[in-house]
């Protein structure tokens, strides 16, 4: 029926025979070919949206969640975006702020050496600092020299060089670490914020006593002995304030 109609459609209209046989040989593939485009753009531009969204959504995230809790499910949420390790340094911040040095030690870990631009040794340093809060000293003042090797010229490298100070006198040995100062003054005198940092290094070494560490035991005796003396003292005061007995 179709062909009969065609065939009539040429008789009447012959200039139509050349589209007629261009569509028969290439038409329905050439048709079939410009779909496919379409279909293909109209899913990047769907993605391209998608994309949109997320880094919309991710730079919330970094300007609005401040809490552990919004930061931790923020770090799955966008987990493999482009803001993933910079949410997880708020997170790493945050636990440290929290004396949650152990989670504080394992995002910076896991920071340590990432690609992200801007954040080139921050996962190190952090680290560092972590293990230093949680008294592992030897670690800490490897991870510190570890930092300078691996960053040389890095923005952080004084503060690297004032944690090896801070943590040699932890260790113990505050004139090495007065004597490292003493270098470094010399080293920034031209900087006067470096200037007043290290100042500030050189009044923590002059006043840092090392803490003696108690085991449980010895702290809940301490305390039970401070309960005991504040009662013998109240006992001593009522006895004080008693009234005299009346003579008969």
């Amino acid at each position: 029926m179709m062909r009969k109609v065609k065939q009539m459609n040429l008789k009447k209209n012959p200039e139509l025979l050349p589209i007629v046989e261009w569509w028969e040989k290439e038409g329905k593939s050439t048709v079939a070919v410009v779909a496919v485009i379409g279909a293909c753009f109209l899913g990047w531009n769907m993605y391209k949206s998608y994309r949109q969204s997320q880094a919309d959504a991710q730079s919330k995230a970094l300007a609005q969640y401040f809490t552990v809790g919004e930061l931790e499910e923020a770090v799955v949420k966008f987990k493999g975006g482009e803001s993933e390790n910079l949410l997880k340094v708020n997170l790493a911040k945050e636990y440290f702020k929290a004396e949650r040095y152990e989670e504080a030690l394992a995002v910076y870990t896991e920071l340590d050496g990432a690609a992200t631009e801007g954040l080139e040794g921050i996962g190190a340093i952090g680290r560092a600092y972590a293990l230093e809060a949680l008294e592992k000293y030897d670690e800490a003042l490897a991870a510190f020299k570890d930092f300078q090797k691996k960053y040389p010229g890095n923005y952080l490298e004084l503060t690297a060089k004032l944690g090896e100070a801070r943590v040699i006198c932890e260790k113990g040995d505050k004139e090495s670490a007065a004597e490292m100062l003493k270098a470094l003054k010399k080293q920034y005198k031209d900087d006067e914020v470096s200037e007043m940092r290290i100042e500030a290094a050189i009044d923590f070494v002059k006043r840092y006593v090392k803490r003696q560490k108690r085991s449980l035991i010895d702290a809940a005796n301490a305390v039970a002995n401070d309960l005991e003396k504040s009662g013998n003292a109240q006992d001593a005061k009522s006895s004080t304030q008693a009234p005299a007995p009346q003579a008969k």
